[in-house]
């Protein structure tokens, strides 16, 4: 075990650069860093992907940030997932498996907020990740006019972001945490 501080990966999968989906994950970040993380941000938009998956093997904890369209999570993040080894079926490596992670999901509408199920099932069975549950799912009335989070949601996003660093410490202190392997 070590005492370098945890080191927190926010990644924005908007293919837009939704400002509500980099809020919600600067909030978590925040909560992070008040909790004496380290923290980057990358937006999948903006980045090569083996830049990001090296950040992400990289990383004590990755919060997962997307907005939601068509009930599900971005493409964007799709195909990052899809190019994410899990150390099985010959894959030499496997970045996500045993490291803490955070889903933070935006929409229009409280109707979808099942997308974070969606979201962490994919992490904790197919990649043997650590998730922070619930999950954090911000509609519009997490937000103020002029696109600011609301202060009920801030607090709340940095809530997660200190059970995150929580979650990765003790992820870290945990051999058994770490060799848990994939459902399949």
């Amino acid at each position: 075990m070590t005492d370098a501080p945890v080191t927190v990966l926010g990644l924005i999968a908007s293919p837009h650069g939704s400002a509500r989906t980099a809020l919600a994950v600067d909030a978590v970040l925040d909560g992070a860093r008040a909790a004496g993380a380290t923290c980057t941000r990358l937006a999948l938009v903006e980045r090569d992907r083996a830049d990001v998956l090296q950040a992400v093997a990289d990383a004590d904890a990755v919060v997962f940030g997307s907005p939601v369209y068509r009930a599900t999570y971005t493409s964007l993040l799709k195909d990052l997932l899809e190019a994410t080894e899990r150390g099985r079926y010959g894959e030499a490596t496997a970045p996500l498996r045993g490291t803490a992670t955070a889903v933070v999901l935006t929409g229009a509408t409280p109707h979808h907020y099942l997308a974070v199920d969606t979201l962490r099932s994919v992490l904790a069975g197919f990649f043997a990740a650590q998730v922070l549950s619930p999950g954090l799912y911000l509609d519009h009335s997490g937000y103020v006019d002029g696109g600011a989070l609301t202060d009920a949601a801030r607090e709340l996003a940095g809530t997660h972001g200190r059970a995150l660093v929580e979650l990765a410490a003790a992820v870290r202190g945990s051999a058994a945490l770490r060799g848990l392997e994939p459902q399949v």
